[in-house]
């Protein structure tokens, strides 16, 4: 069988749609409610029971304030803050530490020629140490300054 232009033969098995309803199907409104048996009439038809749920009740609105505390920026000299343990107005203690700036140091004075102990200077330096900030009176660690 040939075929001419856009028509394509239809498949087997493939079924033709039926016309689309009518108007008056289509528009024919179905009643909202089954219609009533023979045996019952709306004097014997009694009223759905209605179940009644109780109101949950909220709980109480409680509200919390929060204090966010701004990051403090630490360097080599105490700062007067509040402390997070302890919750008290400080100025805080200073430790020093030998960090990667004094060793750094002191490998470049040995690749100088400064073997004879000129090379330990750097970790008797304190502006060369790393700063850890200590609170004064809980003794917590609040926070550490690196020189790099």
């Amino acid at each position: 069988m040939q075929t001419s232009g856009n028509y394509q033969p239809v498949p087997i098995g493939f079924t033709v749609p039926s016309a689309p309803p009518s108007y008056e199907e289509a528009t024919f409104h179905h009643p909202p409610y089954p219609p009533l048996h023979q045996g019952m009439d709306a004097k014997n038809m009694s009223n759905p029971p209605y179940i009644v749920q109780p109101v949950p009740m909220q709980p109480p609105v409680t509200v919390q304030t929060v204090y966010v505390q701004q990051a403090m920026t630490l360097y080599d000299r105490p700062v007067q803050m509040c402390c997070r343990s302890c919750n008290s107005m400080i100025t805080t203690r200073l430790e020093y530490s030998s960090g990667a700036l004094a060793w750094l140091s002191c490998g470049g004075l040995c690749l100088l020629g400064c073997i004879g102990g000129c090379c330990l200077i750097p970790f008797c330096i304190d502006s060369l140490k790393d700063v850890d900030h200590y609170c004064p009176n809980c003794h917590a660690l609040l926070g550490s300054y690196k020189r790099i």
